[in-house]
């Protein structure tokens, strides 16, 4: 067994490649945070008893596809390879599938803001009709979601090291810190509304970014996560200024 698996870790002896390895787990989880705070504002909307449960099922099944994409690295390189040109870009599978879970995460925000924006207003469907969502429904939107983040880690993987082991090991860890980080960050995102808008600001931003990086237009990401570092910034500024204020009305009350 250890003869069999030695040519799969024969990085441990490399410095170079343990750095690529802390490298990628980091970027990893940095590229996990767009479906962490999807997960968390839409497991939010279920009832309290099935909330943890379908974080844990669909941070499960991030975990899953990834590896399962790993399995087919092969295949997934090639999703890469040209399709079709239109208006002089070349689209592959990957684009397609970055421009659909572009379109359904800005559709997806644009319907949340607007529930936020009209509370009275619960027209979840084209129809009409309010839909209460399910923990069924939640699920399959999260595995909507993952498929897309999952091809995009892969293939960022991939292009990051040739070992092989190196990606099981980062995204393992990738997925690990997600699911320890679910639920907190569910729960602070529950405890402070306005934490909500803002998040589903990121999602629309993000969504855009997937749009346009599937038709050709790449964004570096740095300025995409630098952009929300500073919105949060601002927004936990206004945070502890409300606080401050509340405090002193309180003990203004009190004297």
């Amino acid at each position: 067994m250890i003869e069999f698996l030695t040519p799969y870790f024969s990085f441990v002896y490399d410095p170079t490649a343990w750095v690529a390895l802390l490298t990628l787990v980091v970027l990893e989880i940095v590229l996990g945070i767009d479906n962490l705070i999807f997960i968390s504002i839409l497991t939010n909307k279920l009832p309290a008893h099935q909330q943890v449960r379908a974080r844990r099922l669909g941070i499960g099944a991030a975990l899953v596809m990834r590896l399962i994409l790993l399995a087919t690295i092969s295949l997934i390189v090639r999703l890469t390879d040209p399709l079709f040109v239109l208006f002089s870009h070349a689209y592959s599978w990957r684009d397609l599938i970055l421009i659909a879970g572009g379109l359904f995460l800005v559709w997806k925000a644009t319907k949340e803001i607007h529930h936020s924006v009209d509370p009275d207003d619960h027209k979840d469907s084209l129809v009409g009709k309010a839909v209460q969502l399910s923990l069924g429904g939640a699920i399959l939107q999260i595995l909507v979601l993952d498929l897309v983040f999952s091809i995009d880690s892969i293939i960022t993987a991939v292009g990051m090291t040739d070992e092989i082991a190196i990606m099981y090991i980062a995204v393992i860890a990738a997925v690990a810190v997600m699911l320890a980080a679910a639920t907190p960050l569910a729960n602070f995102i529950a405890k402070n509304p306005t934490i909500v808008m803002l998040a589903l600001g990121f999602l629309l931003m993000i969504g855009t970014t997937l749009i346009a990086d599937g038709m050709g237009f790449h964004v570096p990401r740095g300025y995409i996560y630098a952009a929300m570092g500073f919105s949060a910034l601002v927004e936990g500024l206004n945070m502890l200024a409300r606080r401050k204020r509340a405090k002193a009305k309180a003990g203004g009350g009190h004297s």
